[in-house]
């Protein structure tokens, strides 16, 4: 697994499994049996917050359906929280998978960025119009 050393338990090694567990501090936002939701350190704008799941999955390929399902609860109820309490323009769900994802914390996690207009944040890619011929190439792919 990615960032972990060989023969070490990915899970003992994890600080977002250490959240979780309550073993490692964190501004706790919200919490229920499955997630666990707490502020960022490195906060793109202020509120931008974490939801993880309790049981260590490394990715959107290793995360069991209920535990997708109740982070994306939690993420919900986060939302509204940041909406009732900071009143932003907008808001960001982002999640990242693998190294080549922009994944940083090998442990399942979605960002709940509040946004404001004006607060500097861009897009982190700029589209691209493909050809119908590129568009029919890859949705044979996937059929």
């Amino acid at each position: 697994m990615p960032g972990y050393r060989v023969g070490v338990n990915p899970e003992a090694e994890c600080i977002f499994c250490r959240i979780a567990a309550g073993q490692a501090p964190a501004y706790v936002v919200a919490e229920d049996d499955l997630t666990v939701a707490f502020l960022d350190r490195g906060q793109a704008t202020e509120g931008h917050t974490l939801v993880v799941p309790r049981a260590h999955a490394s990715d959107i390929w290793e995360i069991s359906q209920p535990d997708l399902t109740a982070v994306m609860i939690m993420a919900k109820q986060v939302a509204h929280l940041l909406q009732d309490r900071l009143s932003p323009d907008g808001l960001n769900l982002t999640q990242s998978n693998r190294a080549a994802g922009w994944q940083d914390v090998f442990h399942f996690h979605v960002h709940v960025i509040p946004r404001w207009s004006g607060d500097g944040l861009t897009p982190p890619w700029r589209p691209s119009r493909l050809s119908e011929a590129q568009l029919a190439a890859t949705i044979a792919r996937l059929r």
